[in-house]
């Protein structure tokens, strides 16, 4: 049984917190973050978050409507696929998942279920829910060992 964290992210400084804290627990190599919520529940702000953190001072698109936003930042390369319009999970062979897979990379892909079937088992699941106006509860699953670590990293940062 996989491991759960449950964090209260009160308001947009405290996704950017998190988005900091996640960073700097990412571990090297390929790594794959399946974000989940309903819509407007921060999926988008928290990646951004994430990329600021790792640097990235340029705009962050929702890849909504092109599917695929790859970024290189000063620390790490990261790829923020959005499978919402996505009307078939095969059509993830056309964006070119395959030859993503296990680079030296960041994925994180926004609702997931829609890529069933060709998407890995991701090492890192958050699951997004409204808890208020602009507060969200965070459901961190691990879901590999690296995954695992990563999570005992943001449960140390978090316990503080």
């Amino acid at each position: 049984m996989s491991e759960t964290c449950i964090l209260e992210l009160a308001d947009e400084s405290a996704t950017a917190r998190f988005g900091k804290v996640l960073a700097a627990a990412l571990p090297a190599g390929f790594f794959y973050m399946a974000f989940q919520g309903g819509l407007g529940a921060g999926k988008t702000h928290t990646v951004r978050s994430l990329l600021r953190a790792l640097g990235e001072t340029g705009a962050v698109r929702s890849p909504t409507y092109t599917l695929l936003e790859d970024y290189q930042t000063a620390s790490r390369r990261l790829v923020h696929m959005d499978l919402y319009r996505l009307a078939d999970a095969q059509e993830l062979e056309f964006l070119g998942l395959r030859d993503l897979l296990g680079e030296d990379l960041v994925l994180c892909v926004e609702w997931p279920e829609r890529g069933a079937g060709q998407l890995p088992e991701p090492d890192l699941s958050l699951q997004l829910t409204f808890a208020g106006e602009s507060a969200r509860r965070l459901r961190l699953q691990a879901g590999s060992p690296e995954g695992q670590a990563c999570l005992q990293t943001l449960k140390l940062a978090y316990a503080s």
